[in-house]
């Protein structure tokens, strides 16, 4: 697994549709939790929040992976029937729009959990 020292460096190996749905990501995330704040943790972008991961993503040949945890993929289950998930993963396709409202109410029950604990 390569190494990158932050979350531009990781961006930077990414162009097209992935790259703009990361970006789209990113941004995101960074609205909804201002206070948040960037790092690489297990080779791919993530967001902390009060010293805890908070969510991660990542980009692939296919689709952009989104990483909550697996309480937020079983919460919003009926909201993603229309993408792969597996516990704490949620993958959306590349050849079709990134669902940007469903991402926000994720990363903001994220934000929740988060505070709660």
């Amino acid at each position: 697994m390569r190494e990158y020292k932050d979350i531009d460096e990781y961006l930077a190996n990414f162009s097209g549709d992935t790259r703009q749905k990361l970006d789209t990501m990113r941004q995101i995330i960074k609205e909804v939790a201002p206070e948040a704040t960037e790092k690489i943790s297990y080779g791919i972008p993530t967001f902390t929040l009060n010293g805890k991961n908070l969510v991660h993503f990542a980009g692939y040949e296919r689709h952009v992976g989104f990483y909550p945890g697996s309480r937020p993929v079983k919460d919003f289950e009926k909201e993603l029937t229309d993408y792969k998930t597996s516990k704490g993963t949620i993958q959306f396709p590349l050849d079709k729009p990134l669902p940007e409202e469903l991402i926000t109410k994720i990363t903001k029950s994220c934000v929740e959990r988060n505070l709660d604990s």
